[in-house]
Formats: C-alpha cells, structure tokens, sequence
C-alpha cells in the first residue's frame, strides 16, 4: 500500500505555523510528515528557515500517530554526525518510535553558513557515507572513538537512547551514490520518479544480503488553489527554483544566486512541471509517477504558506482519498 506524506516546508512557513500545520494535517489523514532542514530559504520570496529539529520535536509531541521524517539532514558540514546521532535518538524517544532519519550530501545554500570550503560531489558523498558509519556506531550505545579521513569522535557517547531503533533513509541520485549508500541505509531517498534508479537499489541490496524490498521515499510539488491563475503566480514566485535540477541547486549559494538563476523562468514553465490550480484528478496524475516507478511513500509539498490552511481544510481530504483508490 503506497503511503501519503504532508511536506512541513520550513522555507516558507514560520515554526509556529508548521506545528499547527502538522496537526491539522494528521487529523486529515496523511500518513506520514517529512521536514526540510534548512538554514536559508531557496527564494527570498518564500521568507523563512527556522531550525527544522525544533519544529519536529514540538511536532512529536503535538501529533500522536504520523511518521515523521528529515527530508533531508546533511550531517558533515553545518552539523557534526555524532550531533546528528544525538538529535535523533531524542527525537524518537520524543516521538515514541515515528522518526526516520533522512540523510543527504546537502546543498551549498546551507552548509556555507559555517564557513567551510564546499566539497565536490564525489568528496560530498564520501563524507556522507563516514558520517553515517559514525552515526551507527553511536546508535549502539557504546563509547565511541573514531578517527576517519574527515571526522574525529572522541569518547563519545549516547546516553539516551530510544526502544525503537533510529532508521536511516538516504538520498540518492545517480549509479554511485546508489552504490554507496545501499549497504548502510534502511531506506532510499530520491526527488525524482525513476524506476531504474529503484530497481538498482533493491538490486545493489540484495548483492550484499540484506533485504531488498525497503521504503522509497519520494516528494512531489502541488499547488493547489480554486483559482487557477492564482496558484501558477505563487508557483512561480516561490517554487521556480525547483527546474534547476540537482546539479544547480546543491551549488548556488545564495538566495540571490538562485533568483538570478531563475530570472527568465516563465510561470508557464513553472506551471508545465507542477499542477497548478483545483483540478485534483491533474495532481493525482504527477503522483501516479512515483509508485509506478515504485515509490511506496510520496509526500505532497503544497506551495506557499498562503493558502496552506484552505487545502488542508478543503481539499488534503478528497485529495488523499483520489489517491488511495488509483494507487491501489
């Protein structure tokens, strides 16, 4: 049975907001809520960034029953791994066992904060998978020393530690990360609808024995509104960015580098790639993309904090039960 999530898109709603979001969210029906973990938002038009690890622990204590998730952490640069660790293991204690872990290889726009060089992608990914191997051996409770290529832990160790064990889902997007990262992930992390990429997860897991049919976790952009004019002019203002592709975004380092990247974006480009306006049956269409690439969790980002409060009083509930019956 596919899974539907709620996006708390920390870039364009303030904490507050998100909690309440949340909640409203949960009594709709999502089945689970993935948070974005940003230091800047990707447009100055979105307006917001608030640390992402407070909104989620008010959110596990606000709601009772969803899955909540990191979507995604990057722990190497502006976070330290045995922090990281740290954070989620409260979390799901916090949660009472609804915590995933999303890790990624981040994105230039938040890990510049703290000064350090922005790595390549390969050295991005290297560092991600030591991290990980960091994170796991502090998962076990025991004292950890550890000296690697580009992390030291000095006699640390996790003093709370959850009844539930802390999963790990990672996020990939190409033949090597998937290589990397299969053998130390519970699941997989992708932003776009490729079957391939699926099947050589699964199949990268198996080579090393351990089971091969794990979560996908995937995201997908809506913008729904009654008036359809008006929900392609908040994608566009806000959600442009999206068109760049990974290659782009994980290296501009502002917000102004992406306004200016995104200058002759035209709403009607915009409004090609994201389904703009009422028409649900349009977005449960775009979904239809990812469990038919294999998907089994598909979270819904609804753009703009404007309007956020009518889709999920109006529209989430139809929405989600369209869903359901097409995915089977």
């Amino acid at each position: 049975m596919t899974r539907f999530g709620y996006t708390l898109m920390t870039e364009q709603s303030g904490p507050k907001e998100l909690v309440h979001y949340a909640v409203s969210a949960e009594h709709v029906g999502f089945d689970f809520e993935v948070s974005s973990d940003h230091y800047f938002p990707w447009l100055a038009a979105q307006g917001h960034a608030p640390y992402a690890w407070s909104v989620l622990g008010a959110v596990a204590h606000a709601t009772e029953r969803v899955e909540l998730f990191t979507y995604v952490t990057c722990p190497t640069m502006r976070y330290h791994p045995a922090i990281v660790a740290q954070k989620a293991a409260t979390l799901q204690i916090l949660a009472d066992g609804r915590f995933t872990l999303g890790l990624g290889s981040g994105e230039n726009l938040n890990e510049h904060v703290v000064g350090m060089r922005w790595p390549t992608v390969a050295r991005r990914q290297d560092m991600l998978r030591e991290a990980i191997q960091v994170i796991r051996e502090l998962f076990t409770g025991e004292l950890v020393d550890w000296k690697g290529e580009y992390f030291e832990v000095d006699s640390a160790r996790l003093w709370d530690l959850p009844e539930t064990p802390v999963a790990i889902a990672t996020a990939v997007s190409g033949e090597r990360s998937v290589e990397t990262f299969a053998p130390l992930s519970d699941h997989l992390i992708a932003t776009e609808p490729k079957k391939e990429l699926v099947d050589a997860w699964h199949d990268a897991r198996r080579a090393t024995g351990l089971p091969g049919e794990v979560r996908v976790v995937g995201q997908i952009p809506i913008c729904w509104d009654t008036d359809k004019d008006a929900a392609v002019r908040r994608a566009h203002d806000q959600f442009r960015w999206f068109g760049g592709g990974w290659a782009v975004n994980s290296d501009l380092p502002t917000t102004a580098g992406f306004d200016g990247a995104t200058q002759y974006v035209r709403p009607e480009d915009v409004a090609d790639s994201i389904p703009c306006g009422p028409d649900l049956d349009a977005i449960v269409e775009a979904v239809s993309k990812y469990w038919e690439a294999g998907f089994t969790d598909i979270a819904l980002v609804q753009i703009g904090d404007e309007g956020q409060e009518q889709f999920l009083k109006e529209a989430a509930a139809p929405l989600l039960e369209k869903l359901r019956a097409a995915s089977g």
